[in-house]
């Protein structure tokens, strides 16, 4: 029973990259293999002489290899940017253990859909919802696990279209009461303010966002909220897509003891922007270790992140 939840996003999340890459490659399927290299070498070995057709073809080659691994760095810095004007569909997998009594897996699945408008010539506004959907096992003895939605949050952050060297954006979030069942949400209506602030330099991207929501309504049984997140993030960029990155959530409820307030992650992973058919795709995995946490919390979080993107033109 506890595999059954991961097993159906799995199969969700596939059908979705291969529904959309579908949509997006004109009768193109699978991904896209470039033998080209591989011709060109049993070219060689078959003849030493080099043509000017040959050379102009091996150019040609090298240039469109070169472009392609350029838009690839690209688009991985634009998903590196929270405010950047791509359209997204992120599928971020969050496993975390070991969590109670029974040493279980906690896994939450954040679909978090991407949209910026822009408004005018100097101004953005990039919209972020998230929508998890969890499957929580037992946390004390007696309790039974869970399976269902959490409450939703959306953002939105008005943003410069060119704002320089440092790029920001700010605005309210609103997390709305959705889960389906009391023990995966807080059942309260909560609001607050979010900023993000970043600078490129080089392969480098680096910034971080902040924000802090508090509850306004909602059952008066139910605790309140009062809860602040914090999320630095830390990204190089290298060849063909690849990059090195680490972006902790950094949490703290604020009406919780001190010694159980702090959730502190530490780790990194890696990320790679590939092309399923002609529809780009970011995958990242990246492990965390919990230096502070509250007892309930498990000590590692696995995160796995498949993300199409949807670039202008």
């Amino acid at each position: 029973m506890h595999q059954f939840p991961l097993g159906v996003a799995v199969f969700v999340q596939l059908v979705l990259i291969q529904s959309a890459s579908a949509n997006g490659t004109s009768g193109e399927r699978g991904i896209e293999f470039d033998f080209s290299a591989g011709i060109l070498a049993t070219q060689e070995d078959e003849s030493s002489v080099e043509t000017p057709a040959s050379a102009e073809l091996s150019a040609s080659i090298d240039a469109g290899q070169s472009a392609a691994s350029t838009n690839a760095e690209d688009l991985a810095k634009k998903t590196q940017n929270p405010v950047a004007d791509l359209i997204s569909l992120p599928f971020q997998n969050n496993f975390t253990f070991p969590t109670g009594p029974g040493d279980d897996v906690l896994w939450v699945l954040n679909v978090q859909p991407v949209i910026p408008v822009k408004l005018t010539k100097e101004w953005n506004l990039i919209t972020r919802t998230v929508l998890p959907i969890i499957h929580q096992p037992s946390l004390a003895d007696g309790l039974s696990s869970d399976n269902g939605l959490g409450d939703l949050q959306f953002t939105s952050f008005l943003s410069p279209a060119d704002s320089g060297d440092f790029i920001w954006g700010a605005g309210p979030v609103f997390r709305f009461p959705t889960a389906s069942k009391n023990t995966l949400g807080s059942e309260k209506w909560a609001a607050g303010p979010s900023f993000v602030g970043l600078t490129n330099s080089g392969p480098w991207v680096i910034g971080g966002l902040v924000q802090n929501i508090w509850s306004y309504a909602g059952p008066s049984d139910r605790d309140q909220v009062n809860q602040l997140l914090l999320q630095p993030f830390l990204n190089y960029n290298m060849a063909d897509g690849w990059y090195l990155t680490t972006s902790p959530v950094i949490t703290s409820d604020w009406n919780r003891p001190s010694d159980q307030r702090w959730t502190v992650p530490v780790g990194g992973g890696v990320g790679k922007i590939l092309r399923i058919g002609k529809l780009p795709v970011n995958l990242q995995l990246q492990a965390y270790y919990n230096v502070q946490k509250p007892d309930q919390i498990g000590d590692w979080t696995i995160r796995f992140q498949i993300q199409l993107l949807f670039p202008a033109g």
